[in-house]
């Protein structure tokens, strides 16, 4: 029995041992660390404006950057002091920081001095009740430290995009304002932020035009500019960037003729025009983005013919939607040799002839749309591809087109298509 308890106490002995000098070590580390007085003070006011002045920190052990953090506070260690590097504001977790029905900035925002990361969702509600604009001044402060700066779904958050966002936030990499109530025209001077990697300005209500000093953000990857009412035609400048993976400008009003300096983003694998003005026909340029995985510019008065493009040399494109956009003219047969397509859009254009039956031995595509056009003759596909895409097949509103009867069980008729 004494051999037991010895074994038992041998083996408990190292384990409290270490357990003591963690938690001596954690209890000097807490007191050697502490989180700088008045960054503590600043964030604490700073937090207050947003959720109200009910919250005090209380619970938080020895302070928010302790032992019980805030969810969407982070902190990091400089000169031996805690300070705040991100701050994130909204319901993005069951237990974050929820704002108060008139929430508020306050000026104790712009002295956290190490603030990389700033975020805003769903804060800012009430457009008529507690409207609330961007400040304009305060953000020279955090010039050395931003990186990213974030407002996602503020209805209430109304105005302008400040210039002093272009005039001084030169480390930001990320710029994103997705559905807020903002208004006004794209101040010129963002095209000074040449760090910026994602520019997101989606869901507004920004008008003007696309400022060509936004050809000079070399950096950028993905640029949304989707669902606002910019107008005027698409700056030459956009060939600029060289580096970018998406472009979206969607449903807006923009017009003319797509540049042809589109063909040196050779890095582009989204391109999203649908739902504009632009005319003018399908430029050449686009064959040479061989990159795209994704080209959609349903929705414009383009007009033109798809027998003017060498379709093969977008060998990777996935998706290819050019619904009613005016299209007049052959489909072309090198379309077939689009070996990763999987969603082909063609309705509501004025396209006759025949249809090539190769375009049923497309490997990947699970939905082809012709429906709304002049096609003539002869549907000659085979009774699986009918079985295999079903109503993902469109070539209603084809009035010379027929399928052949006794070819097929009734199952798989095409739908709107009348027999021979």
């Amino acid at each position: 029995m004494m051999k037991s308890f010895i074994t038992i106490n041998n083996a408990i002995s190292p384990v409290f041992i270490f357990c003591l000098v963690a938690w001596c070590l954690g209890e000097a580390d807490v007191h050697v660390a502490p989180m700088e007085k008045t960054e503590k003070e600043a964030l604490y006011s700073a937090v207050q404006g947003f959720v109200g002045n009910w919250w005090n920190g209380s619970g938080l052990f020895p302070d928010p950057c302790g032992w019980t953090p805030i969810q969407d506070v982070s902190c990091d260690l400089f000169d031996g002091l805690w300070y705040v590097t991100a701050l994130n504001i909204g319901p993005v977790h069951d237990n974050s920081l929820g704002c108060a029905k008139n929430p508020e900035f306050r000026p104790q925002l712009f002295e956290l001095k190490h603030l990389k990361t700033l975020s805003f969702l769903n804060c800012f509600v009430s457009p008529r009740r507690h409207p609330i604009a961007i400040p304009s001044n305060g953000w020279e402060k955090l010039a050395g430290s931003l990186e990213s700066l974030e407002f996602r779904s503020n209805p209430g958050l109304i105005g302008q995009i400040p210039t002093s966002f272009g005039a001084h936030l030169v480390k930001l990499q990320s710029l994103v304002l997705l559905e807020n109530g903002l208004t006004g025209e794209l101040p010129i001077n963002i095209g000074n932020l040449i760090n910026l990697k994602r520019l997101v300005l989606t869901g507004n209500w920004f008008t003007g035009r696309i400022p060509d000093s936004f050809g000079g953000l070399t950096q950028l990857l993905i640029f949304d500019l989707s669902r606002n009412t910019l107008s005027g035609p698409l700056p030459f400048t956009l060939g600029g960037l060289t580096s970018l993976l998406k472009l979206d400008l969607s449903n807006n009003q923009l017009e003319g003729m797509l540049p042809s300096e589109i063909c040196r983003l050779e890095n582009l694998t989204l391109l999203d025009l649908r739902n504009n003005k632009f005319s003018g026909g399908l430029t050449q340029s686009l064959q040479g983005v061989c990159s795209l995985e994704e080209l959609v510019l349903s929705n414009n008065p383009i007009g033109g013919d798809l027998m003017n493009l060498e379709w093969s040399n977008l060998h990777k494109l996935v998706i290819l939607d050019l619904s009613n956009v005016g299209l007049t003219g052959e489909i072309p047969e090198s379309i077939s040799k689009l070996k990763r397509l999987r969603f082909l859009g063609l309705g509501d254009n004025n396209l006759t002839s025949k249809l090539s039956p190769k375009l049923a031995t497309l490997p990947c595509i699970s939905a082809l749309y012709l429906n709304g056009n002049n096609l003539t003759g002869e549907l000659k596909f085979s009774a699986e591809f009918y079985g295999k895409m079903g109503r993902r097949f469109g070539a209603w509103n084809n009035p010379n087109l027929c399928y052949p009867v006794g070819l097929m069980s009734a199952s798989h008729v095409p739908y709107g298509v009348k027999p021979c």
